[in-house]
């Protein structure tokens, strides 16, 4: 990660965008490094969301270009499996692009409403608030943890 951090806000993008992939990777221990590091905290903000949300759109179109014949043949999982998961995601639709900051779950939440064709737009636009929020926390927190250590 240090490699990335040397990097400065385009290591910043790179790590953001790859964490939002099936990679596992931390962008909000990232993130935390380039502001103790120095970096301008909004434009941290701002450039950790947009990978961050960008690798999301990406998960996204992987999911979209899916086949369910494949996911049956390719990863061994029933029909019966994805229709229950259809299910869900129908339930809950583009409401889930908020969570895609989440740690592992998130990728899959991506994909998922990449593959079972949920509205892009809506999507897009949940997925940046949810991303975006989440790294305004990491923000405020460290703004708040300087004061007091």
């Amino acid at each position: 990660m240090e490699w990335l951090l040397n990097m400065g806000y385009v290591g910043l993008f790179a790590g953001s965008f790859i964490a939002a992939t099936v990679v596992p990777f931390s962008s909000d221990v990232l993130l935390l490094g380039m502001l103790a590091a120095g970096g301008n905290v909004w434009l941290c903000v701002l450039v950790a969301t947009l990978g961050n949300w960008l690798g999301g759109l990406t998960s996204y179109w992987l999911g979209w270009l899916g086949k369910w014949e494949w996911i049956e043949r390719y990863m061994g999982v029933k029909h019966e499996t994805l229709v229950k998961h259809k299910s869900k995601i129908d339930r809950f639709g583009s409401l889930l692009a908020l969570l895609t900051w989440l740690p592992v779950v998130g990728d899959v939440f991506a994909i998922a409403l990449g593959f079972y064709k949920v509205d892009f737009k809506k999507a897009a636009v949940l997925m940046l608030i949810g991303k975006g929020a989440r790294f305004v926390c990491w923000a405020l927190l460290f703004i708040w943890g300087k004061q007091y250590f």
